[in-house]
């Protein structure tokens, strides 16, 4: 801690000790560049003799501060999560950092971190603190052996973890379909141009040599440049792919989930199985177009939307997506995939075992068999209910509505006298048919389906929609904690509304959009039976 934490506080206060430089350059005393040096380092060293940390039968506690002493304590049985972190001076040194997670949201000053622990206590501690959630997953789980008593003292029960998911080099091929790495360069380069960058360069005499040149190299030039900015943001969305996610695992010992991934900075993310409610798969228009897509869990607590697979090949996301929302007695790479059948809100009814469930003939249902005999949801897989021509209409009208409204300022200008370049009429001319594919695109996109519960699965929604950024929405239905039915003016003249489903976990809600009236309510009655009431 005596070396982590100076090294820490001066890289965070860079800004400051440049503005110290400066102000002591100029002034002519140097004394004033060695000031906040010192203040910063001595602040750091406070740390390591005002840090305690205690970790008790029933509690743990964390003590801070130097002027304002603080008191941080956690009752052990409400921790869900231990995660740890170790960045490349702390692996260097053999330490790491142990963040404790209550399922709560809290303030980065109010969060349970113990910094700079030794890599050694790490493992069997994080153990200890998740004995309590571990318990119940021991005793059913036949693949747990007996704890052990480790070197430390702490009891760690050694549970086998099943690998669902691992990272692949050839995986960053797909980094650059993602908007990661203009978000990475954007900033650095609208930083450069405040402070001048961009008025030394349309200065330059390069710029206007090329300005006075023929339209060919004009062109050729804005292509370079094009080429040159897809090149750069493509390398540094494949430099932060690999530095964040390298060596990536995920595990699942049957209560809880570990994600292990980092370059430089390595981390362990625990999450607690009970306090998931579903997961969504993102597949924006670029990575679907590669046949990739991303993976997040659906999660209640701290961890609302946890990435679980970066931009992945689907084949990869679909294993570890039925991994994922299957239950353990029935994860097994070999199980058979049954005859499809697929299950939706069409208003026919379906064999007594499903009860009053909306059934739709012809999908898929399940991946497995169950413990009953019939067959289990696979709701990553299954396929989805279209919305009928209403919805497909509302698609196409949206789609196609700026492009009239530019159709027809041109032709009002036209009446009217006004002289205007014919080549404006490429816009409306150009964006019919990306407007047309758009809405095409959009109604594929969306759809929705209701997966019964069985003997061993709970009731799924699954819904769908998006077209540029797409999302596959799986949610349980257990983890629904109330409906809204909304419907606009157009969507009531066109006999169609959007079913909202609340919930805690994830983006806290979910919705269905544009789909007939008359369905939503078996929407709803399929999802959560008895909660429509009475009117």
């Amino acid at each position: 801690m005596l070396l982590v934490h100076p090294i820490t506080e001066v890289v965070r206060y860079i800004p400051v000790l440049i503005g110290s430089v400066i102000l002591g350059t100029s002034s002519g005393n140097p004394v004033w560049s060695i000031i906040p040096l010192t203040l910063i380092v001595g602040f750091a060293l406070t740390r390591w003799f005002t840090t305690t940390y205690r970790v008790g039968p029933t509690h743990i506690e964390l003590r801070t501060g130097l002027v304002r002493r603080k008191t941080l304590s956690v009752p052990r049985s409400r921790i869900r999560s231990v995660d740890i972190e170790a960045d490349l001076l702390h692996r260097i040194l053999g330490l790491a950092v142990l963040a404790i997670g209550t399922g709560q949201q809290a303030d980065s000053g109010e969060r349970f971190k113990l910094d700079a622990l030794d890599t050694g206590v790490v493992p069997p501690l994080r153990t200890a603190l998740l004995a309590h959630t571990a318990g119940a997953a021991e005793q059913e789980d036949r693949r747990t052996v007996l704890p052990a008593e480790t070197s430390d003292g702490f009891a760690a029960a050694r549970t086998q973890a099943h690998e669902i998911g691992h990272w692949k080099a050839a995986w960053v091929r797909y980094a650059p379909l993602s908007l990661t790495g203009f978000a990475i360069i954007a900033p650095i380069v609208g930083v450069a141009f405040q402070y001048g960058l961009g008025e030394a360069l349309f200065r330059s005499d390069a710029v206007h040599d090329v300005e006075n040149t023929s339209a060919l190299v004009l062109a050729l030039a804005t292509a370079a440049l094009v080429l040159t900015i897809v090149v750069v943001v493509g390398a540094a969305s494949c430099a932060h792919y690999l530095t964040t996610y390298f060596g990536l695992r995920v595990t699942d010992n049957g209560k809880t989930m570990r994600l292990r991934h980092g370059l430089f900075t390595t981390r362990q993310i625990t999450l607690d199985l009970a306090r998931l409610r579903g997961a969504t798969v993102k597949e924006p228009l670029l990575l679907r177009l590669a046949g990739a897509a991303e993976l997040e869990a659906i999660m209640t607590g701290e961890k609302p939307r946890q990435k679980i697979l970066p931009q992945a090949p689907r084949a990869a996301i679909e294993h570890t997506l039925s991994h994922l929302l299957t239950p353990n007695e029935l994860r097994d790479d070999d199980i058979p995939t049954p005859p499809d059948r697929s299950v939706g809100c069409t208003g026919q009814l379906d064999a007594p075992e499903t009860r009053d469930f909306p059934v739709q003939p012809g999908a898929a249902r399940g991946s497995g068999p169950a413990s009953n005999g019939s067959t289990h949801p696979a709701p990553g897989n299954t396929p989805l209910i279209s919305h009928g021509p209403a919805a497909r209409r509302r698609r196409y009208v949206r789609a196609l509505l700026p492009v009239v409204l530019a159709a027809a300022v041109l032709v009002s200008f036209f009446l009217a006298g006004q002289q205007y370049s014919p080549w404006l009429w490429l816009i409306p001319t150009v964006s019919l048919p990306a407007a047309l594919a758009l809405a095409e695109d959009r109604y594929r996109g969306l759809g929705h389906a209701v997966l019964p519960a069985t003997a061993t699965t709970p009731t799924w929604l699954v819904t769908r929609s998006g077209s540029l950024d797409r999302d596959r929405d799986c949610l349980k239905a257990p983890g629904v904690i109330g409906w809204t039915v909304r419907q606009t003016l157009f969507q009531r003249r066109a006999g169609i509304a959007t079913v909202v489903a609340a919930t805690a976990a994830g983006k806290k809600y979910y919705s269905v959009i544009d789909i007939p009236i008359e369905k939503a309510w078996q929407l709803i009655e399929a999802v959560t039976p008895g909660q429509l009431g009475t009117r």
